[in-house]
Protein backbone atom coordinates (compact mmCIF):
# COMPACT_ATOMS: atom_id res chain seq x y z
CA UNK A 1 0.00 0.00 0.00
CA UNK A 2 1.68 3.88 -0.70
CA UNK A 3 2.62 5.55 2.53
CA UNK A 4 0.78 7.81 3.91
CA UNK A 5 3.17 9.27 6.27
CA UNK A 6 4.40 12.76 4.54
CA UNK A 7 7.71 12.25 3.44
CA UNK A 8 10.58 14.25 5.61
CA UNK A 9 12.28 15.26 2.71
CA UNK A 10 11.40 17.97 0.34
CA UNK A 11 12.91 19.07 -3.23
CA UNK A 12 14.64 21.76 -2.51
CA UNK A 13 13.45 23.48 -6.02
CA UNK A 14 9.33 22.26 -6.77
CA UNK A 15 9.49 23.90 -10.08
CA UNK A 16 8.35 20.80 -11.92
CA UNK A 17 6.87 22.69 -14.93
CA UNK A 18 7.03 21.43 -18.88
CA UNK A 19 7.36 25.06 -19.55
CA UNK A 20 7.97 27.94 -18.55
CA UNK A 21 10.71 25.47 -16.73
CA UNK A 22 13.00 25.36 -13.98
CA UNK A 23 15.90 27.89 -13.92
CA UNK A 24 19.26 26.88 -14.26
CA UNK A 25 20.83 25.96 -10.45
CA UNK A 26 22.16 28.44 -8.64
CA UNK A 27 20.10 31.28 -10.65
CA UNK A 28 19.98 34.62 -9.07
CA UNK A 29 19.08 38.44 -10.72
CA UNK A 30 22.70 38.76 -10.49
CA UNK A 31 23.56 36.75 -13.64
CA UNK A 32 21.36 39.74 -15.14
CA UNK A 33 23.52 42.23 -14.28
CA UNK A 34 25.29 42.70 -17.58
CA UNK A 35 21.85 43.30 -19.95
CA UNK A 36 21.90 45.78 -21.98
CA UNK A 37 19.00 47.83 -20.70
CA UNK A 38 17.78 51.35 -22.08
CA UNK A 39 19.57 50.99 -25.39
CA UNK A 40 18.98 50.02 -28.90
CA UNK A 41 18.90 46.35 -29.68
CA UNK A 42 20.61 47.76 -32.89
CA UNK A 43 23.33 49.08 -31.78
CA UNK A 44 26.62 47.80 -32.00
CA UNK A 45 26.66 46.19 -28.26
CA UNK A 46 23.37 45.46 -28.45
CA UNK A 47 24.43 42.90 -31.98
CA UNK A 48 27.22 42.01 -30.02
CA UNK A 49 25.26 40.30 -27.28
CA UNK A 50 22.85 38.83 -29.89
CA UNK A 51 25.43 37.81 -31.71
CA UNK A 52 26.64 36.08 -28.65
CA UNK A 53 23.78 34.26 -27.99
CA UNK A 54 23.93 32.77 -31.18
CA UNK A 55 27.72 31.78 -31.06
CA UNK A 56 27.29 30.12 -28.30
CA UNK A 57 23.91 28.05 -29.56
CA UNK A 58 25.96 27.31 -31.63
CA UNK A 59 28.91 25.72 -29.92
CA UNK A 60 26.77 24.19 -26.65
CA UNK A 61 23.99 22.70 -29.40
CA UNK A 62 26.35 21.79 -31.54
CA UNK A 63 24.97 23.06 -34.74
CA UNK A 64 26.93 22.27 -38.00
CA UNK A 65 28.69 25.14 -39.73
CA UNK A 66 26.76 24.74 -42.28
CA UNK A 67 23.54 25.83 -40.80
CA UNK A 68 22.68 29.15 -39.71
CA UNK A 69 20.68 30.18 -36.69
CA UNK A 70 18.42 33.45 -35.80
CA UNK A 71 16.42 34.67 -32.71
CA UNK A 72 12.75 35.24 -33.83
CA UNK A 73 9.88 36.44 -32.12
CA UNK A 74 6.67 34.59 -30.10
CA UNK A 75 8.66 31.36 -29.03
CA UNK A 76 8.74 28.21 -30.45
CA UNK A 77 5.72 28.44 -31.89
CA UNK A 78 6.62 31.59 -33.78
CA UNK A 79 9.71 29.47 -35.41
CA UNK A 80 7.49 27.06 -36.22
CA UNK A 81 4.73 29.31 -37.82
CA UNK A 82 7.52 31.06 -39.88
CA UNK A 83 9.04 27.91 -41.08
CA UNK A 84 5.64 27.11 -42.04
CA UNK A 85 4.49 29.56 -43.68
CA UNK A 86 7.83 30.63 -45.78
CA UNK A 87 8.47 27.06 -47.33
CA UNK A 88 5.57 25.09 -47.11
CA UNK A 89 3.18 24.68 -50.64
CA UNK A 90 6.01 23.98 -52.75
CA UNK A 91 5.28 20.02 -52.65
CA UNK A 92 3.06 18.17 -51.17
CA UNK A 93 3.54 17.94 -46.96
CA UNK A 94 3.74 14.89 -44.64
CA UNK A 95 2.73 15.69 -41.06
CA UNK A 96 3.29 13.90 -37.87
CA UNK A 97 0.92 14.11 -35.11
CA UNK A 98 0.85 12.13 -31.83
CA UNK A 99 0.18 14.94 -29.50
CA UNK A 100 -1.30 18.22 -29.20
CA UNK A 101 1.13 20.33 -30.50
CA UNK A 102 1.70 17.97 -33.59
CA UNK A 103 -1.67 18.17 -34.40
CA UNK A 104 -1.85 22.20 -34.26
CA UNK A 105 0.81 22.27 -36.78
CA UNK A 106 -2.02 19.74 -39.20
CA UNK A 107 -4.46 22.17 -38.29
CA UNK A 108 -2.28 25.05 -39.49
CA UNK A 109 -1.68 23.70 -42.42
CA UNK A 110 -5.35 22.63 -43.34
CA UNK A 111 -7.39 25.34 -41.94
CA UNK A 112 -4.90 28.51 -42.01
CA UNK A 113 -2.45 27.90 -45.07
CA UNK A 114 -5.04 25.81 -47.15
CA UNK A 115 -2.70 23.57 -48.48
CA UNK A 116 -4.07 21.23 -50.54
CA UNK A 117 -1.61 18.37 -50.76
CA UNK A 118 -1.43 17.22 -46.72
CA UNK A 119 -1.18 13.47 -45.44
CA UNK A 120 -1.87 13.57 -41.57
CA UNK A 121 0.38 10.33 -40.16
CA UNK A 122 -0.96 10.24 -37.12
CA UNK A 123 -0.99 7.86 -33.28
CA UNK A 124 -2.82 8.33 -29.69
CA UNK A 125 -1.08 9.78 -27.37
CA UNK A 126 1.48 7.40 -25.64
CA UNK A 127 2.50 5.93 -28.94
CA UNK A 128 4.56 7.17 -32.10
CA UNK A 129 3.14 6.70 -35.72
CA UNK A 130 4.44 4.55 -38.10
CA UNK A 131 7.33 6.32 -39.20
CA UNK A 132 7.88 3.91 -42.70
CA UNK A 133 4.97 5.99 -44.05
CA UNK A 134 6.76 9.21 -44.20
CA UNK A 135 7.50 9.78 -48.18
CA UNK A 136 10.64 12.11 -48.08
CA UNK A 137 9.68 13.50 -51.75
CA UNK A 138 7.42 15.46 -49.67
CA UNK A 139 8.18 18.10 -47.17
CA UNK A 140 8.08 16.38 -43.57
CA UNK A 141 6.82 17.99 -40.20
CA UNK A 142 7.12 16.40 -36.73
CA UNK A 143 8.01 17.34 -33.58
CA UNK A 144 11.40 15.76 -31.92
CA UNK A 145 9.99 14.86 -28.62
CA UNK A 146 6.00 15.27 -27.97
CA UNK A 147 6.21 17.53 -25.15
CA UNK A 148 2.71 16.88 -23.88
CA UNK A 149 2.89 12.99 -24.82
CA UNK A 150 6.18 12.07 -23.05
CA UNK A 151 6.73 10.33 -26.44
CA UNK A 152 10.11 11.36 -28.87
CA UNK A 153 11.56 9.91 -31.96
CA UNK A 154 14.68 7.68 -31.29
CA UNK A 155 16.92 9.22 -33.70
CA UNK A 156 17.17 10.79 -37.32
CA UNK A 157 17.99 7.52 -38.76
CA UNK A 158 13.93 6.81 -40.17
CA UNK A 159 14.91 10.10 -42.06
CA UNK A 160 16.33 9.44 -45.70
CA UNK A 161 19.65 10.85 -47.01
CA UNK A 162 18.22 11.22 -50.14
CA UNK A 163 15.23 12.99 -49.43
CA UNK A 164 13.83 16.13 -51.97
CA UNK A 165 11.73 17.58 -49.47
CA UNK A 166 12.68 19.30 -46.90
CA UNK A 167 12.35 18.16 -43.18
CA UNK A 168 11.06 20.86 -40.60
CA UNK A 169 11.33 19.53 -36.89
CA UNK A 170 9.38 21.10 -33.57
CA UNK A 171 12.61 20.25 -31.20
CA UNK A 172 11.58 22.69 -28.74
CA UNK A 173 11.61 19.69 -25.32
CA UNK A 174 14.63 18.19 -27.03
CA UNK A 175 16.68 20.86 -27.55
CA UNK A 176 20.01 20.88 -25.30
CA UNK A 177 18.29 17.24 -23.52
CA UNK A 178 18.16 14.66 -26.93
CA UNK A 179 21.20 14.56 -29.64
CA UNK A 180 19.65 15.85 -33.03
CA UNK A 181 20.66 14.72 -36.05
CA UNK A 182 20.98 18.04 -37.85
CA UNK A 183 22.54 16.34 -41.31
CA UNK A 184 18.65 14.75 -41.02
CA UNK A 185 16.99 18.17 -40.09
CA UNK A 186 16.58 21.38 -42.57
CA UNK A 187 14.25 23.01 -40.38
CA UNK A 188 14.87 23.30 -36.34
CA UNK A 189 12.78 25.25 -33.99
CA UNK A 190 13.15 25.64 -30.25
CA UNK A 191 12.06 27.73 -27.13
CA UNK A 192 14.32 29.35 -24.51
CA UNK A 193 12.17 28.58 -21.58
CA UNK A 194 12.75 24.35 -21.76
CA UNK A 195 15.67 22.49 -21.34
CA UNK A 196 17.98 26.14 -20.34
CA UNK A 197 14.99 27.27 -17.87
CA UNK A 198 15.64 30.73 -20.24
CA UNK A 199 12.52 33.53 -20.49
CA UNK A 200 9.85 33.31 -22.34
CA UNK A 201 8.93 34.90 -26.03
CA UNK A 202 11.53 34.43 -28.00
CA UNK A 203 12.23 31.29 -30.36
CA UNK A 204 15.32 29.73 -32.34
CA UNK A 205 15.12 29.15 -35.95
CA UNK A 206 18.09 26.69 -37.63
CA UNK A 207 17.82 26.25 -41.31
CA UNK A 208 19.84 24.10 -43.26
CA UNK A 209 21.44 25.06 -46.59
CA UNK A 210 18.62 23.26 -48.56
CA UNK A 211 16.18 25.10 -46.44
CA UNK A 212 17.36 28.27 -47.32
CA UNK A 213 17.84 27.66 -51.08
CA UNK A 214 14.08 26.87 -50.68
CA UNK A 215 13.30 30.44 -49.30
CA UNK A 216 15.55 31.78 -52.06
CA UNK A 217 13.82 29.94 -55.20
CA UNK A 218 10.23 29.52 -53.66
CA UNK A 219 7.41 32.41 -53.04
CA UNK A 220 4.01 31.17 -50.95
CA UNK A 221 1.18 32.15 -52.51
CA UNK A 222 -0.02 33.92 -49.73
CA UNK A 223 1.26 37.11 -47.79
CA UNK A 224 3.45 37.08 -45.32
CA UNK A 225 3.26 39.19 -42.08
CA UNK A 226 6.19 41.53 -41.48
CA UNK A 227 7.56 39.49 -38.28
CA UNK A 228 7.77 36.57 -40.94
CA UNK A 229 9.49 37.78 -43.74
CA UNK A 230 12.88 36.20 -44.10
CA UNK A 231 13.81 37.26 -47.55
CA UNK A 232 14.13 40.25 -49.56
CA UNK A 233 13.86 40.40 -53.29
CA UNK A 234 14.14 36.73 -53.77
CA UNK A 235 17.62 36.69 -51.40
CA UNK A 236 17.90 35.71 -47.57
CA UNK A 237 17.88 38.64 -45.06
CA UNK A 238 21.20 37.28 -43.82
CA UNK A 239 21.33 39.84 -41.39
CA UNK A 240 18.75 38.23 -39.22
CA UNK A 241 21.36 35.23 -38.85
CA UNK A 242 23.46 37.60 -36.85
CA UNK A 243 21.69 39.02 -34.82
CA UNK A 244 19.73 41.42 -36.35
CA UNK A 245 16.22 40.72 -35.01
CA UNK A 246 13.13 41.63 -37.19
CA UNK A 247 11.64 42.91 -34.18
CA UNK A 248 12.83 43.72 -30.74
CA UNK A 249 13.65 41.29 -28.88
CA UNK A 250 14.40 41.92 -24.53
CA UNK A 251 17.72 42.34 -23.71
CA UNK A 252 16.96 40.87 -20.23
CA UNK A 253 16.03 37.50 -21.52
CA UNK A 254 18.85 37.62 -23.95
CA UNK A 255 21.47 37.97 -21.17
CA UNK A 256 19.23 35.01 -19.54
CA UNK A 257 19.73 32.92 -22.08
CA UNK A 258 23.33 33.66 -22.66
CA UNK A 259 23.87 33.00 -19.10
CA UNK A 260 22.13 29.63 -19.14
CA UNK A 261 24.28 29.01 -22.35
CA UNK A 262 27.62 29.55 -20.36
CA UNK A 263 26.30 27.08 -17.42
CA UNK A 264 25.92 24.64 -19.99
CA UNK A 265 28.82 25.56 -21.22
CA UNK A 266 30.89 25.23 -17.75
CA UNK A 267 29.23 22.25 -17.01
CA UNK A 268 30.45 20.26 -20.01
CA UNK A 269 28.17 21.11 -23.00
CA UNK A 270 25.88 19.34 -24.31
CA UNK A 271 27.17 15.54 -23.54
CA UNK A 272 26.55 16.81 -20.01
CA UNK A 273 23.07 18.53 -20.44
CA UNK A 274 21.78 15.02 -22.25
CA UNK A 275 23.67 12.98 -19.05
CA UNK A 276 21.22 14.82 -16.58
CA UNK A 277 17.95 14.80 -18.49
CA UNK A 278 18.70 11.06 -18.40
CA UNK A 279 19.60 10.79 -14.98
CA UNK A 280 16.44 12.90 -14.35
CA UNK A 281 14.26 10.86 -16.05
CA UNK A 282 15.94 7.42 -14.78
CA UNK A 283 14.74 8.57 -10.95
CA UNK A 284 11.39 8.33 -12.46
CA UNK A 285 11.65 5.08 -14.35
CA UNK A 286 13.31 3.33 -11.90
CA UNK A 287 10.26 4.17 -9.42
CA UNK A 288 7.39 3.55 -12.15
CA UNK A 289 9.23 -0.19 -12.07
CA UNK A 290 8.74 -0.57 -8.50
CA UNK A 291 5.23 1.36 -8.15
CA UNK A 292 1.78 -0.79 -8.13
CA UNK A 293 -0.23 2.56 -9.58
CA UNK A 294 1.76 3.98 -11.97
CA UNK A 295 2.61 4.10 -15.49
CA UNK A 296 4.89 5.71 -18.05
CA UNK A 297 1.85 7.16 -20.84
CA UNK A 298 5.19 6.23 -23.52
CA UNK A 299 4.04 2.15 -24.47
CA UNK A 300 7.56 1.77 -25.53
CA UNK A 301 10.15 2.93 -23.11
CA UNK A 302 12.32 3.15 -26.22
CA UNK A 303 10.34 6.56 -26.99
CA UNK A 304 10.25 7.50 -24.01
CA UNK A 305 10.60 11.05 -22.82
CA UNK A 306 13.71 12.19 -20.89
CA UNK A 307 12.24 15.78 -20.73
CA UNK A 308 8.69 15.72 -20.34
CA UNK A 309 8.27 12.59 -18.26
CA UNK A 310 4.25 11.81 -18.39
CA UNK A 311 2.72 9.35 -16.12
CA UNK A 312 -0.27 7.52 -15.79
CA UNK A 313 -2.69 5.88 -13.02
CA UNK A 314 -3.26 2.44 -13.76
CA UNK A 315 -7.20 1.77 -13.66
CA UNK A 316 -7.37 -0.70 -11.45
CA UNK A 317 -5.10 0.95 -8.62
CA UNK A 318 -7.72 3.75 -7.91
CA UNK A 319 -9.51 1.02 -5.55
CA UNK A 320 -13.64 1.85 -5.28
CA UNK A 321 -12.98 5.32 -6.92
CA UNK A 322 -15.67 6.18 -9.05
CA UNK A 323 -14.61 6.20 -12.81
CA UNK A 324 -15.07 10.36 -12.69
CA UNK A 325 -12.79 10.22 -9.55
CA UNK A 326 -10.28 8.17 -11.22
CA UNK A 327 -10.38 10.49 -14.28
CA UNK A 328 -9.75 13.35 -11.88
CA UNK A 329 -7.30 11.98 -9.68
CA UNK A 330 -4.10 13.26 -11.45
CA UNK A 331 -5.16 16.60 -11.30
CA UNK A 332 -5.89 16.18 -7.43
CA UNK A 333 -2.70 14.82 -6.79
CA UNK A 334 -0.85 17.83 -8.45
CA UNK A 335 -3.25 20.19 -6.80
CA UNK A 336 -2.43 18.59 -3.50
CA UNK A 337 1.63 18.92 -4.06
CA UNK A 338 1.47 21.93 -4.81
CA UNK A 339 -0.34 22.72 -1.90
CA UNK A 340 2.56 21.29 0.03
CA UNK A 341 4.79 23.34 -2.01
CA UNK A 342 6.90 20.31 -3.42
CA UNK A 343 5.33 20.10 -7.14
CA UNK A 344 4.32 23.07 -8.86
CA UNK A 345 2.85 22.51 -12.16
CA UNK A 346 2.89 19.11 -12.96
CA UNK A 347 -1.02 18.26 -13.55
CA UNK A 348 -1.02 16.52 -17.44
CA UNK A 349 -1.43 18.79 -20.18
CA UNK A 350 -5.24 19.99 -20.92
CA UNK A 351 -5.17 17.67 -24.17
CA UNK A 352 -3.71 14.88 -23.28
CA UNK A 353 -5.30 11.42 -21.01
CA UNK A 354 -5.42 12.35 -17.26
CA UNK A 355 -2.19 12.48 -15.64
CA UNK A 356 1.27 13.92 -14.93
CA UNK A 357 3.34 15.74 -16.10
CA UNK A 358 7.36 15.78 -14.37
CA UNK A 359 10.04 18.04 -16.27
CA UNK A 360 13.30 16.49 -15.85
CA UNK A 361 15.15 19.00 -18.60
CA UNK A 362 18.97 19.71 -17.43
CA UNK A 363 18.03 22.69 -15.32
CA UNK A 364 16.71 20.08 -12.35
CA UNK A 365 18.55 18.58 -10.19
CA UNK A 366 18.49 14.96 -9.74
CA UNK A 367 18.29 14.95 -6.05
CA UNK A 368 15.39 16.84 -6.39
CA UNK A 369 13.52 14.51 -8.51
CA UNK A 370 14.37 11.70 -5.74
CA UNK A 371 12.86 13.70 -3.24
CA UNK A 372 9.34 14.07 -5.27
CA UNK A 373 8.98 10.22 -5.94
CA UNK A 374 7.99 9.31 -2.00
CA UNK A 375 5.42 12.56 -2.10
CA UNK A 376 4.23 10.99 -4.99
CA UNK A 377 3.31 8.23 -3.32
CA UNK A 378 1.98 10.30 -0.20
CA UNK A 379 -0.46 12.23 -2.56
CA UNK A 380 -1.97 8.90 -4.07
CA UNK A 381 -2.43 7.23 -0.72
CA UNK A 382 -3.97 10.57 0.65
CA UNK A 383 -6.65 10.71 -2.18
CA UNK A 384 -7.41 7.20 -1.90
CA UNK A 385 -6.81 6.19 1.28
CA UNK A 386 -10.79 6.46 2.14
CA UNK A 387 -11.59 3.83 -0.10
CA UNK A 388 -8.24 1.41 -0.16
CA UNK A 389 -8.25 -1.85 0.45
CA UNK A 390 -6.79 -3.25 3.68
Amino acid sequence: MANRVKPAVRPVNPHFSSGPCAKIPGWTPALLDKALLGRSHRSPEGKARLKRAIDLTRDILEVPDSHIIAIVPASDTGAVEMALWNLLGERGVDMLAWESFGKGWVSDAVAHLRLQDVRAIEAPYGELPDLAQVDFSRDVVFTWNGTTSGVRVRNGEWIADDRTGLTICDATSAAFAQPLDFGKLDVVTYSWQKVLGGEAAHGMLILSPRAVERLETYTPPWPLPKIFRLTKGGKLIDGVFRGETINTPSMLCVEDYIAALEWAGGLGGLPALIARADANAKVIADWVANTSWAENLAADPATASNTSVCLSILPDASYGLSVEDKAGLPKRMASLLQEEGVAMDINGYRDAPPGLRIWCGASVETSDVVALMPWLEWAFAALTAPVAAP
